[in-house]
């Protein structure tokens, strides 16, 4: 079997790839934490001063898997405090937001990484992915590709809820109250991107950016981003991202959301997301699959 994240070092950055392109590198146990050890890894490298993040095959990720147990890679339990047999149907809040955060957790040692992470997307970026995106320090974006938060539709609320630090109340509420998607174009115009290029420049524009930072001291990067996510922080990013993770499981747990499961199975998955966002009139012909 593939590794599901792919490490690389070169002229000072590290490189991450997502490397489950047959799936769309949609997100399951052994991609997050795989993701998690190969920053962990380029933290500890002194010869990586920026880490470019970045998906194989067609997407940058469509997503959380929401069949992650085919692969034989089954979601980990984080809770296992004594607990009565459930009942069929039963919801466990306080083991849903401990597995959900331990995964909105791995997605923010970007956030906290000491060094420079730029994010580079192409194809889709969408549900769950973009909680890993918005992570990253800067990003970078092909001119044709996506970025959407869809489950904001039914089935889910972001996680590391960065939507609103990075674009403020009116945008935040615009893409997040609607899941509609966002062009490179749009993304670039309303500052949720660094760069834009065309999607056959963009790996090489990305590495030639990412190996600036080669120029600059460590300890200078370290504290420059310390002290602008601080000022994030002291707005109540992580106050912020305790609700949004809490607030997911809710939403996922609402009769509507139960039923718009129980559609998989009657009218299968394509089809039922396909019915999810025909009103909207986006996201098209591209991959459907993941996008939760």
């Amino acid at each position: 079997m593939a590794e599901p994240v792919l490490y690389e070092e070169r002229d000072g950055i590290a490189i991450v790839t997502l490397n489950r392109p047959e799936k769309l590198n949609t997100l399951n146990e052994a991609v997050i934490q795989g993701i998690a050890d190969a920053i962990e890894r380029a933290t500890a490298s002194a010869a990586v001063s920026a880490i470019v993040l970045r998906g194989a095959g067609r997407v940058f990720t469509a997503g959380y898997d929401l069949n992650p147990g085919a692969d034989g890679v089954p979601w980990p339990r984080r809770f296992d405090a004594p607990h009565p047999e459930p009942r069929p149907g039963a919801w466990d809040p306080v083991r849903d937001l401990q597995f959900m955060g331990h995964n909105m957790r791995r997605f923010m040692t970007l956030w906290e990484c000491p060094k420079p992470v730029i994010a580079q997307v192409h194809g889709y970026a969408l549900g769950g992915g973009t909680d890993l995106l918005l992570c990253a320090d800067l990003i970078f974006m092909a001119e044709d590709a996506i970025i959407g938060y869809p489950p904001s539709r039914i089935y889910g609320t972001p996680t590391t809820m960065l939507w609103v630090y990075r674009l403020g109340l009116e945008h935040a509420k615009q893409f997040l109250l609607s899941g509609d998607q966002i062009d490179a174009a749009t993304a670039y115009r309303i500052g949720l991107v660094s760069h834009v290029y065309p999607a056959e420049e963009l790996s090489e524009r990305t590495e030639a950016y990412a190996r600036r930072f080669r120029n600059i001291p460590a300890n200078q990067l370290a504290l420059n981003k310390l002290l602008i996510n601080q000022a994030f922080e002291n707005m109540g990013l992580r106050t912020t991202q305790l609700l949004g993770t809490l607030f997911d499981g809710i939403t996922r747990h609402t009769e509507e959301a139960l039923r718009w499961v129980e559609s998989f199975r009657e009218l299968g998955f394509r089809e039922t997301i396909r019915r999810r966002d025909a009103p909207f009139g986006d996201y098209g012909e591209r991959p459907r699959e993941g996008r939760g």
